[in-house]
């Protein structure tokens, strides 16, 4: 469809737009109008054929597509609304476009094993691997039929498949086992090794990217030692699945989001030992890559090639490293060099880690709004292959951020009219230095990741006895946007502007933005992952009535420091997010020096790890709070949907646990049905793949809790009860009679 508005005007003769050039141009704009509303009448046609194809059709169409292939849809469906973000992505989870358009598909192949798999991966949205439990069976076979390919005894001499057994809840299970009678579609307890038993692992964790990002340092072990993590911590590498290349294809290890086990990163010497890593892991493209420039030599090291590397087991950071050779732990995150032959300029990596959704920063595809009418300033970071000190930039282009924001201060001297910046972070390399920003009236800053990239601003302690931490402070109108970004080191500090006595009245920041962004908690990590300052706060609003919104991020505990003469409470509104203390028994919004924070606060689809002392809570919605939330202002506001624990202070509530659980319970089960109801977690260890995600023997009451029937707390939208319900209802539709098949969860 042309877009173009004199598209009218252009078809009429000449001589008529010359004579209407001489009268000012009114046949032109009133063929502007008419033009105007024929882009939307042939944008609706468009649109109308477009919705003939499942696979351009709208979203509210899909269903009723499905419908004339006799589509089963969730009883669940009925209940959605036609407004609101939230019931979008429902319907989608309810209705999925790639299961309706492969309905009679699945018809064709019903009953097969491949079939199962793409079940998961269409209805659900989750990788999966399809398994038959009689397969595995011990048995004697016949002696004309012989499966030496099926379950068979341990054996002992080879460890790869002594890991396999427990690994990935048995999805890669080779042995025989004795018939299990229970089962596999069970409600107390699910037998698995049934002659009519097959099952459907699913594959819950994604793998997301890093790539060229300097890795840590460890000087505390050694100058020899680094981490993948550019947090120098532990963390589990995952390997880049490789696509199936037949729909009939079973998935295995490498076609699925999984860690990467030490004994399949290696490659089997002649000696039964691991002589060097497998190519098929590691390399270009693939799973794992390490650069180290001019090492072992001059003009090598970009990256260093596979048989250089050896698959080691670096627990106590011991090994013995031939001259020329790299030992790296795939189960630890670790990189170990020769003691007395470490690289000199560096060493940067590429690898994939696991986690469970688009949260923090990352290198995943997101919706980054720009700022209208805004200079766009590029920053670079050194890269194995380059250093960007060393480097003529062309214009817009710098080598730090303090250049950019110097040449900001220059351009706006020059044209005061300027009001809008945007600073674009091009890799996902480390940004060191400290960073001070003092904002004019009405002026805008972004200061954002490039797409696909995940920079880390490394905020250093350069000052003695002084904060480092992000220092911003403004006039009314300005705002500070955060995009994308990794802030590691020190916290973001909101201060009024100026000297002053904490007078309302005076110039201030009017807001704060966090999209897309990790503010590691604790600051920094050490290499067990434990939190190196765990009391420190992640976000610091000192005399400040900023406005803070923070979205899709993992931040720290939260501190507010209120002016004398105050006013109406600020705004923090905090949504599909994780703010962690470090701890529940700490602090996770609050004041340093009085009982609450002075703030109107709003948590929507939240998970907070810390307790909550807040003068106001405006709204809290599908959020779990693991420790009290304690509110002055009891009056006004609204808790809906959420978890609160026993003992907490909160405005009225509707739909709460275990307030719902404790009402229909007897007076003699209250305290067990209190324990019953508290959320359970996988881990709530920031860095682990698992971090905040509700285990699988959490209660209904938490899994199913929210509003729409999803899960209560930060991981809402990943819809997983109706992924389950969905994939179970096809499952249903598609095995073979007299199969009892079921989903067993491998992450």
């Amino acid at each position: 469809m042309s877009v173009n508005p004199d598209r009218l005007y252009d078809l009429m003769p000449v001589v008529y737009r010359m004579r209407d050039a001489d009268q000012g141009y009114p046949l032109r704009d009133l063929l502007r109008v008419l033009a105007t509303q024929a882009n939307v009448l042939e944008q609706d046609i468009t649109r109308l054929y477009n919705n003939w194809f499942i696979e351009t059709c709208d979203d509210w169409v899909v269903p009723y597509i499905g419908d004339l292939l006799g589509y089963t849809l969730l009883p669940e469906a009925a209940t959605l609304g036609e407004d609101g973000s939230n019931a979008v992505r429902l319907g989608r989870v309810l209705a999925p476009r790639a299961d309706v358009a492969n309905t009679i598909d699945a018809r064709r192949r019903k009953g097969t094993l491949s079939l199962l798999e793409d079940l998961a991966r269409d209805s659900a949205g989750w990788p999966a691997r399809a398994v038959e439990f009689y397969k595995l069976l011990g048995w004697m076979q016949h002696l004309d039929h012989q499966h030496p390919h099926r379950g068979g005894n341990a054996d002992l001499h080879d460890p790869g498949v002594m890991q396999r057994i427990g690994w990935a809840n048995g999805a890669f299970d080779p042995l025989a086992h004795s018939a299990d009678v229970r089962r596999m579609g069970s409600a107390r307890r699910r037998g698995r090794y049934g002659i009519p038993d097959v099952a459907d692992f699913a594959f819950r964790l994604r793998n997301y990217p890093v790539t060229e990002s300097p890795a840590y340092c460890l000087e505390e072990r050694g100058p020899h030692c680094f981490t993948f993590s550019v947090l120098g911590n532990d963390t589990a590498l995952f390997q880049l699945p490789i696509e199936e290349s037949v729909p009939t294809h079973i998935a295995q290890e490498c076609n699925l989001p999984v860690p990467l086990r030490r004994y399949r990163f290696a490659e089997r010497g002649p000696q039964a030992d691991y002589a060097a890593v497998s190519t098929a892991l590691y390399g270009v493209d693939k799973s794992v890559l390490i650069y180290a420039p001019d090492w072992p030599s001059k003009g090598q090291g970009l990256p260093i090639p596979a048989d250089a590397v050896i698959p080691a087991d670096l627990d106590a950071w011991r090994y013995q490293i031939p001259r020329g050779q790299v030992a790296v732990d795939p189960e630890r995150g670790r990189i170990m060099f020769p003691a007395n032959y470490r690289p000199k300029r560096g060493v940067w990596v590429s690898y994939q880690y696991g986690f469970a959704a688009n949260l923090g920063g990352g290198e995943y595809a997101r919706v980054t709004p720009e700022l209208e009418n805004a200079a766009r300033y590029i920053v670079h970071t050194a890269l194995p292959d380059s250093d960007p000190t060393k480097v003529t930039w062309p214009a817009g282009h710098y080598a730090s951020i303090a250049d950019a924001l110097a040449a900001w201060t220059t351009a706006k001297t020059a044209t005061p009219t300027l009001r809008a910046l945007i600073i674009e972070l091009a890799e996902s390399g480390v940004y060191e230095g400290s960073i001070d920003l003092q904002l004019a009236a009405g002026e805008a800053i972004q200061l954002r990741a490039a797409d696909r990239t995940r920079p880390v601003l490394r905020l250093l302690d350069v000052r003695a006895s002084q904060p480092d931490a992000l220092s911003v402070s403004g006039a009314p109108g300005s705002r500070l946007l955060l995009d994308g970004l990794m802030i590691v080191g020190r916290g973001v500090e909101v201060q009024l502007s100026g000297d002053n006595d904490g007078d309302v009245s005076q110039e201030d920041l009017c807001e704060l933005l966090i999209r897309h962004c990790t503010l590691v908690p604790g600051w920094a990590l050490h290499c067990n992952c434990d939190p190196k300052r765990p009391g420190e706060p992640s976000i610091t609003l000192d005399n400040s009535r900023a406005s803070l919104r923070v979205e899709h991020s993992i931040i720290g505990a939260i501190s507010v420091i209120s002016p004398a003469r105050r006013g109406e409470p600020p705004s923090l509104q905090v949504c599909d997010s994780i703010v962690d203390a470090t701890g529940i028994e700490r602090v996770a919004l609050g004041a340093p020096d009085e009982a609450v924070a002075y703030v109107q606060a709003s948590f929507v689809r939240c998970t907070v790890i810390g307790e909550v002392q807040a003068h106001s809570v405006a709204l809290a919605e599908n959020s779990i709070f693991a420790s009290a939330l304690r509110v002055l202002r009891r009056q006004f506001g609204c808790v809906r949907f959420c978890y609160v624990p026993v003992g907490s202070r909160t405005p009225q509530r509707f739909h709460c646990q275990p307030d719902l659980a404790l009402a229909a319970a007897d007076s003699t089960q209250q305290a067990q049905e209190t324990l019953r109801v508290v959320p359970e977690f996988r881990s709530l260890r920031y860095t682990s793949a698992n971090y905040a995600r509700l285990a699988d023997i959490c209660c209904d009451e938490i899994r199913s809790g929210a509003s729409d029937l999803s899960a209560m707390g930060v991981y809402h939208d990943l819809y997983e009860p109706q992924r389950e319900a969905n994939l179970n209802a096809r499952l249903a539709e598609y095995v073979p009679a007299d199969t009892d098949a079921g989903i067993l969860y491998a992450s």
